[in-house]
């Protein structure tokens, strides 16, 4: 086993460990995962670019851009690129399976103050039931003549989903697959504490409500208007997310798990970002532009003007490579280009050993895991999984194989996606985790540093790799 994981002592994997903890603990939000990334890029040097404006590239330097402040696209330009020249990329997701606060979600039954809440992506549901939840994501304000978005992220646990007790439903433990309408339903307050703290209690729900401030419940709204420092009457619209209130964290008797919420796939972001971050040392010696996008809407689908499926991949690569001197440039990029999808994968669970092909059965600690499927639910094919083996065996990063059982549905990603969108080589992989779209998932620390260094060395070798392959 030791001879599996990477040669590096346990305070480096713990310390990157630890650094994603900060990433995925800010990151309660698709728009708080690209605040943090922005953040980080800022101080690293990149420069933030707008869609609307023209944009000066040159050699050497390095950009981002947002949108929908929902999906981030950054990226380094090598010092020797010329348009016509390789783009080396790493697509991720920033979203992941939560709830969502309705638009209209005032409820009130049996003098409980209720938020009426929307199913967001596949979630394991009954893990949200008895959790400390908050609400984080953003709200829109009206301030003077400008239609501002501002983020929040209340820190304490406002909102719970409590079961039936046992004694109710004493099959629980047999079959629980709870109502999604019914009984996903989180309290707020009650309606006695309310009158006994502000001298009125909120009744009824919201069908007949006019302003924003009236679709819910007055308490929800004081708290975000609290914590925006704004007045109920500014509010015109807000895209909130529930979210646990526990921190992830690093867990096992030798500290080798990471239980967290969102690990699908802030893992995979927190890993894209840095290796774009620290493989700024040999950037000035690189002929291609490296990339990395995080998009949004991966769990219901990227069929979204943020998403995978949108033009922005394509509008900003031929952004880049565009040139009066040669017109052709994009479309002899693409074939010169590659990108790693990069989304988690299933690591072999020892209490559900059957679910799992036998010749593919994921570790933790024995690296990413490449991910094949003939059906193209993946993107990986032999050309493409060699060039990453390549890769890995010079940066010393072990791989894994996995492919589901011929009995057993098959997920998805963006890499088939952007395969066909962008007709360029892709390769699907991920670190494998347990429990993915509970509310709390687990990995394992060593996970992080393997595939930051994996993405590391594939911005910095790609280039050279790819001038070995002899194919079409």
């Amino acid at each position: 086993m030791q001879s599996l994981i990477m040669k590096s002592s346990k305070e480096a994997v713990q310390a990157a460990a630890k650094e994603f903890l900060n990433f995925v603990n800010r990151g309660v939000s698709p728009y708080h995962v690209v605040e943090e990334c922005k953040t980080r890029l800022l101080n690293a040097g990149f420069t933030e670019l707008k869609e609307s404006e023209h944009w000066d590239i040159k050699p050497a330097n390095k950009y981002f851009v947002t949108r929908n402040y929902s999906t981030i696209i950054a990226f380094a330009v090598g010092g020797l690129y010329k348009p016509g020249n390789g783009f080396s990329m790493i697509g991720a997701h920033t979203d992941s399976p939560c709830l969502r606060v309705k638009p209209r979600s005032k409820k009130t039954r049996l003098g409980c103050l209720q938020v009426g809440v929307e199913c967001y992506g596949g979630g394991i549901w009954n893990t949200w039931f008895d959790r400390d939840l908050t609400v984080a994501g953003r709200v829109m304000v009206k301030s003077g003549d400008k239609l501002l978005h501002r983020l929040v992220h209340v820190q304490r646990p406002i909102l719970r989903i409590p079961h039936l007790a046992i004694h109710l439903q004493r099959d629980i433990n047999d079959s629980f697959g709870p109502n999604k309408e019914n009984h996903l339903v989180p309290f707020l307050a009650t309606a006695v504490q309310e009158e006994l703290e502000t001298g009125s209690a909120t009744s009824g729900d919201a069908c007949n409500a006019g302003s924003t401030a009236e679709k819910h419940h007055p308490a929800l709204i004081r708290l975000l208007c609290g914590e925006l420092g704004v007045e109920p009457d500014a509010l015109l619209d807000f895209e909130l997310c529930l979210a646990d209130t526990q921190p992830g964290t690093l867990g096992g008797i030798y500290e080798e798990f990471i239980f967290s919420p969102r690990l699908d796939n802030l893992h995979s972001c927190f890993c894209a970002l840095t290796a774009l971050i620290d493989s700024n040392t040999s950037l000035d010696a690189d002929s291609n532009i490296r990339v990395i996008t995080l998009y949004d809407n991966e769990e219901v689908g990227s069929e979204s003007a943020q998403g995978a499926q949108s033009n922005l991949t394509e509008l900003i690569l031929r952004r880049l490579a565009s040139t009066p001197d040669n017109l052709t440039a994009f479309q002899e990029a693409m074939p010169l280009s590659f990108m790693i999808s990069a989304d988690m994968a299933h690591a072999s669970h020892p209490n559900y050993q059957e679910k799992h092909e036998e010749n593919h059965r994921p570790a933790f600690h024995k690296g990413p895991t490449i991910k094949f499927n003939s059906n193209q639910r993946y993107a990986t094919t032999a050309v493409t999984a060699s060039i990453l083996r390549e890769v890995a065996g010079r940066v010393e990063v072990p791989l894994q194989d996995v492919m589901v059982r011929n009995d057993s549905p098959c997920g998805t990603t963006i890499g088939p996606i952007l395969a066909a969108r962008l007709g360029i080589p892709v390769l699907d992989i991920g670190a494998p985790q347990l429990a993915m779209h509970s509310i709390r998932e687990m990995c394992c620390t060593s996970g992080v540093l393997q595939t930051t260094t994996l993405f590391k060395g594939f911005f910095e070798l790609f280039p050279s790799v790819r001038n070995m392959l002899v194919v079409d």
